[in-house]
């Protein structure tokens, strides 16, 4: 098996921006997943590091010239690797300043097993509505880092392997349990496994503190200017609010959420869980 630097110096040289595979790149960062191998594309040796380390299989590897030193860094098993002029590897990925290299990788696939663990107390994070890849991001992040055992997206959360909410994520994504559902398909889910769903709202009855984490509970986070559905506020089996002390009307979503997850973490870990 070829080193890096064995790698480095075979990788097939690409001159156009209209070679096939540079067209792929640039369509999986704008259509994540929905490409004919239905990969995502990942940029910076942060991510391609973490997809590694998560056991991704990567594809393709795309190295800006005069950045093969990254191959060294980042033992990265590759379909092909491919050395891009910096023009032409400015013009596949997103970023206004490039970091040198970048992959199509292919993504794990989770079910409700994954979500649901047959042990322990389950802690699903529940996104309804959110648009700003950031705040997914970086609650996909938080959520791996206080013990979540998965996510779910409602309609209208903006895709996961956007690149924006990929970075956020530091890599999280890659690892952490995520499903798409419907409303009525999760709660009837919840139900059935004996899970408590807690929506965040400003005007919630049951304070953060009291909101009894302990046991299996999904937590629910709104959209960042309208909150909450008033659907899954319905479906809620309570509505819980983080006092602030301060003069603010509201907490952006990405730290309300891991607010909520840490203290779901603080309390579960008092419980001996």
């Amino acid at each position: 098996m070829p080193n890096a630097t064995e790698r480095a110096r075979t990788a097939r040289i690409v001159q156009s921006r209209h070679n096939a595979r540079v067209k792929e790149l640039r369509r999986a960062f704008a259509q994540p997943g929905r490409g004919e191998r239905g990969l995502v594309a990942i940029e910076g040796e942060l991510l391609l590091g973490e997809a590694v380390r998560s056991g991704l299989a990567v594809k393709t590897v795309f190295v800006r010239s005069g950045s093969e030193a990254v191959l060294e860094r980042v033992a990265v098993e590759a379909g092909e690797v491919l050395e891009l002029p910096t023009d032409v590897f400015a013009s596949a990925v997103e970023t206004e300043s490039p970091q040198g290299v970048a992959a199509l990788v292919g993504v794990p696939r989770f079910g409700l097993e994954e979500i649901f663990p047959e042990r322990g107390a389950a802690l699903v994070l529940v996104l309804a509505g959110l648009q700003d890849p950031g705040n997914v991001g970086t609650l996909i992040r938080s959520a791996e880092a206080f013990g979540a055992s998965g996510a779910v997206l409602l309609p209208g959360t903006v895709n996961v392997w956007n690149a924006k909410a990929v970075r956020a994520s530091a890599g999280s994504v890659f690892r952490l349990p995520v499903v798409s559902l419907g409303l009525e398909e999760m709660t009837l889910e919840l139900r059935k496994r004996g899970v408590r769903l807690l929506a965040t709202a400003a005007d919630g009855d049951v304070a953060l503190g009291a909101a009894g984490l302990e046991g299996p509970v999904a937590v629910g986070i709104g959209n960042e200017g309208a909150g909450v559905p008033a659907e899954v506020l319905a479906a809620a089996d309570a509505r819980v609010a983080i006092r602030c002390p301060g003069p603010v009307e509201s907490l952006n979503a990405g730290i309300a959420g891991s607010i909520l997850l840490y203290e779901a973490a603080r309390q579960r870990a008092g419980a001996g869980r």
